[in-house]
This record gives structure tokens, C-alpha cells and sequence, in this order.
């Protein structure tokens, strides 16, 4: 009976009200991406003057602040900036790291430090975050430097030492492209010729520069003629002047214009459809996959961290943690005794140098001493001796006034002997 119900009964056909599988998951993501937005961090190293400002206003057709530096900098210094662009419906926060005063030092030897120093900062606080407890590194603005433009200046030859010193610093560390800035001072026969020149300069001394990715079949053509067109020679321009029946950026001069978005004037396109439009992404990749993990890999491994092999130990923590405080505290402990055997052998030594002082200071005092006795000694004697003239002269002062006084009273009385003889003698006349 069941089964003849089941029989008279219709069957319902199911239909889907649209497509169902895991392939929209790319939708999904590039949704949740352009929600959260972007951002693409970008270094500039060149010498004062040299058009970075410029070709960052060209790249992005907007006009940033940046305040003009001056060609007396005492040291490198890097002037980070940061700005919220939009283009449809995707923002991206795009900052400019301008390094200001390179090459203007007459000792251009540690130039690349502070860039190093700042990339390194920019990991370091990445893996801060990464390695906090409570981290949100989706919310965090990630500051590492994903693409360094190399600007050459187009004057000689061939690259200077300290181009070539600082790009093979900077190899391992970011993403390089190097570029030929105001390429219109330099002829198309010469232009190539310092391509040729530059690429061979730095093939022979070991810098790994960039190369655009041509795995992906979709770019991969692309990449490929473009990789042949390195180092771009470009021009920046944020003027524009009418040609024929349009406006276009250009550099104006007495004997003509140089087009910016012309290739047949300069390789500005290509350098902006290579790093904008079709290697973005990847610039970013290569950052925290090669040059990011080499970093962590070794501050990790600088920290005692390390991954278990096939004949290794389970990794832990907890031991790890505390090998590593235990070797801190050795260290520590070391260090302190060193410190306090280094205070001692300094109190030692001030001890033996004011002991020294001390005896110096004694002989002389003594030797002083001796010498105020023998100078009193001296002036005794010439006290007694003074005292024994002055006696003797007194003695013949008394002598020279007892005789003075005997010739004075002889003087008085004969006078008064010759009035009584006169006397006498008138007296006996008289009679």
C-alpha cells in the first residue's frame, strides 16, 4: 500500500537558485581585500637633486608635499611620508621613504648605514608585533620597504663606487630596481650604451637586483621583455603643455619638449605599468617571503630559536626560553665580574698612583724643609754676624763720642786759660 502511495506521488526536482562551490573563494578574498585596503611602501635613494620627488608626483598623478633639502647635510637622513590615495573603489595607503643627503658628504664610506639601519627597524617592528602576545598584524600598518628605486645620475660612464657599494648592501635586504634619472640629458646611442654598461657592472660585482616574475603565464611575456629593458631610463614631469590636440606631461626646452608618457622619449610607462600595474603584488610577496624571512630567521636564530630536524629533539618553548635566560644570566655574570675586576684594577691602580703622589709629595716636603732649615741656618748667621758689626760699631761710636767729648772739653778750657793770663799780664804792667 505504501509503495502504491509512493507510486502516485510526484516526484520534485530540486533546482539550484544559483552556482554553489569553493570556487567563488577568490571572489571572497579580493572582496575582504579591497575592504581592508592596501599598502605599498616605496624607497627612494639618490643624491640631493637628483628627481625623486618629482618622479613620485609623475608615478601616482599627485602633487605630495615634500620639502626641499638642501645639499649641506651633515648625514643621511630619511624623511618617511605617508598618504591615503584612492583609485575606484580601492585605497591604498602608499608611503615614501626619500633619503635625504646621500652623496653629499665628502666621506661617503657608511652613506648606506642609516638606510640599513631604518629597513632593518621596519622588520624589527613587523616581527615585534608578530610576536606579541595579543597581535593584530591585519590592523597594524605594515611600514617595511617593499621596492627600492635605485636613481642613477646619467653623468659618465659607468656606475660610482658608491652606487655599487650601496646596492650590494641593500641586495639582501629590499627589492631593487635601478633607474636612469633624467635620461633627456643623455643622447638614445649613449642612453644605451650605459645600460649596457651599468647591467654588466652589476652582474660582475654581485648585486641581485629585481627581476619581474615570469612564472605566472599570465605576465610571464611581459616580465620578459621588460627584465631586458633594465636599468628604465626615465623622466619626471608634473607640467603639461599641448601637443597637437591633447596635453601631455612633458619638459619643455628651447629646442623642443621630451614627452614623459612617450616610450619613444623615455622608459616612464614601463617602469609604471611594471611596478603599479603588474608586479605590485609580487614586490610585496618577495618582501615578506625572502627578504622578511631572512631577517626573522636569523633574529630568531640570534635569540636561540631553532626548527626541529630528523635527528633533532622536539622543539620547546619553555626550554628554549630558558637556555637562552640561563645563558643570558652567564653572560650577565660575566660581564659583572669583569666590570668589578676591571673597578678593582682601576681602584688599584689609583691607589698605587696616589701612593706615588704621596711620596712625591713627602720629598719634596722634606727636601723644602731641608731648605728652609738651611736657609735659616743662614739667616741666623747673618743675624749674629750683623749683630756683632752692630756692636762694634756702637763700641766705636762710644769710642768716637768719649773722644769727641774729651777734644770739646780741651777746646773750652784753653780759652778760658788764655783770658786769665791776659789778665795776669795786665795786672803785673799795671804795676
Amino acid at each position: 500500500m505504501l509503495y502504491s502511495w509512493l507510486s502516485r506521488t510526484k516526484k520534485r526536482n530540486l533546482e539550484l537558485g544559483g552556482h554553489v562551490g569553493f570556487d567563488s573563494l577568490p571572489d571572497q578574498l579580493v572582496s575582504k581585500s579591497v575592504a581592508q585596503g592596501f599598502c605599498f611602501n616605496i624607497l627612494c635613494v639618490g643624491e640631493t637633486g637628483i628627481g625623486k620627488s618629482t618622479l613620485m608626483n609623475t608615478l601616482f598623478n599627485t602633487t605630495f608635499e615634500n620639502e626641499e633639502a638642501s645639499h649641506y647635510q651633515s648625514e643621511v637622513q630619511l624623511r618617511p611620508q605617508t598618504y591615503d590615495l584612492q583609485e575606484s573603489n580601492v585605497n591604498l595607503k602608499l608611503t615614501t621613504v626619500h633619503t635625504v643627503g646621500f652623496g653629499d658628504q665628502i666621506n661617503k664610506e657608511e652613506s648606506y648605514k642609516p638606510i640599513l639601519e631604518y629597513i632593518d627597524a621596519q622588520f624589527e617592528r613587523f616581527l615585534e608585533e608578530e610576536l606579541k602576545i595579543k597581535r593584530s598584524l591585519f590592523n597594524c600598518h605594515d611600514t617595511r620597504i617593499h621596492i627600492c628605486l635605485y636613481f642613477i645620475a646619467p653623468t659618465g660612464h659607468s656606475l660610482k663606487s658608491l652606487d655599487l657599494v650601496t646596492m650590494k648592501k641593500l641586495d639582501s635586504k629590499v627589492n631593487i630596481i635601478p633607474i636612469i634619472a633624467k635620461a633627456d640629458t643623455v643622447s638614445k646611442s649613449e642612453l644605451d650604451k650605459l645600460k649596457i654598461k651599468i647591467m654588466s657592472e652589476l652582474v660582475s660585482n654581485g648585486v641581485q637586483i629585481y627581476q619581474f616574475p615570469t612564472e605566472d603565464e599570465a605576465v610571464a611575456e611581459i616580465n620578459t621583455s621588460m627584465n631586458t629593458h633594465l636599468p628604465f631610463a626615465v623622466i619626471g614631469s608634473v607640467e603639461e603643455i599641448k601637443v597637437g590636440n591633447k596635453m601631455v606631461k612633458a619638459r619643455l626646452y628651447p629646442w623642443g619638449s621630451v614627452q614623459v608618457e612617450n616610450e619613444n622619449h623615455c622608459d616612464f610607462v614601463k617602469l609604471r605599468e611594471m611596478l603599479l600595474r603588474v608586479n605590485m603584488e609580487d614586490l610585496r610577496e618577495q618582501t615578506h617571503t625572502r627578504h622578511y624571512e631572512l631577517y626573522r630567521r636569523c633574529k630568531l636564530e640570534e635569540m636561540g630559536f631553532k626548527d626541529t630536524g630528523l635527528d633533532s629533539h622536539s622543539f620547546s618553548l619553555q626550554e628554549t626560553y630558558e637556555a637562552k635566560r640561563k645563558e643570558f644570566l652567564v653572560d650577565l655574570q660575566r660581564k659583572e665580574d669583569e666590570m668589578r675586576q676591571m673597578f678593582v684594577n682601576k681602584v688599584k691602580e689609583t691607589e698605587a698612583e696616589l701612593k706615588e703622589k704621596e711620596k712625591e709629595l713627602h720629598e719634596r716636603f722634606e727636601q723644602l724643609k731641608r731648605m728652609h732649615q738651611e736657609e735659616k741656618k743662614n739667616l741666623e748667621e747673618k743675624r749674629r754676624e750683623l749683630e756683632e758689626e752692630m756692636n762694634a760699631f756702637n763700641r766705636r761710636r762710644v769710642a768716637a763720642e768719649t773722644l769727641m767729648g774729651q777734644a770739646l772739653q780741651g777746646c773750652s778750657q784753653q780759652p778760658f786759660k788764655k783770658d786769665k793770663d791776659k789778665k795776669k799780664e795786665s795786672g803785673n804792667a799795671t804795676k
